[in-house]
């Protein structure tokens, strides 16, 4: 392929964009890749398609994953375009402001967890954590969606005890393999987009 300008890759980043509700407005990573005509961002538009649209999680959690994802990751005009989808969906501004926390609770236990693992010690394993969790006893979202997202934000922060701990959660709640892989692709892909943005 040519360099320079080309108009359907310039297009797929556009719509890409356009799609989640973002202004058609090219960062320039996003620029350097339409520039070369990367294959790439038709890739990613696929992957994000394929994501947002998994079965197993609907729109409605689909979207409240990927704010979670854009809180972590902390890109404002992402954060807006999923609370806007969200809300869209069904959520309530109480399901929103709880993945706010959810995910701030997440970044919290995922420094301090990784400490933990890290050093293998038993003075700091048997140490009361003292971090207070009232959120996780009752959450608006319900305890499903909860840890789901609460999985999808260790691994984004690679916890690898948060991450077992909250799959184990979730098998044990009863949720289907595939949901949990569905939730956790779609915050890989989401935070790939980030990169881009």
């Amino acid at each position: 392929m040519l360099f320079g300008n080309n108009t359907a890759t310039d297009n797929t980043a556009v719509q890409l964009l356009t799609d989640l509700g973002l202004e058609p407005v090219l960062s320039p990573r996003l620029q350097a890749l339409t520039d070369t005509g990367s294959r790439y961002l038709r890739d990613l538009k696929m992957n994000l398609q394929t994501a947002l649209g998994a079965e197993t999680l609907g729109a409605k959690d689909a979207s409240l994953i990927g704010l979670a994802v854009a809180v972590n990751e902390g890109h404002e005009g992402l954060q807006n375009a999923f609370r806007t989808r969200a809300r869209a969906a069904g959520a309530t501004e109480a399901e929103v402001a709880e993945v706010l926390a959810c995910t701030s609770l997440m970044n919290t236990n995922n420094v301090y967890y990784r400490f933990r693992h890290y050093l293998h010690d038993e003075f700091y394993d048997k140490a009361p954590a003292g971090i207070r969790m009232s959120i996780m006893a009752s959450p608006v979202l319900g305890k499903e969606l909860f840890e789901l997202i609460s999985l999808a934000v260790s691994a984004l922060n690679g916890c690898e005890l948060c991450v077992t701990s909250h799959e184990k959660a979730l098998v044990g709640h009863g949720t289907e393999k595939i949901r949990i892989h569905d939730a956790v692709r779609l915050s890989a892909v989401v935070k790939s987009l980030v990169v881009l943005l």
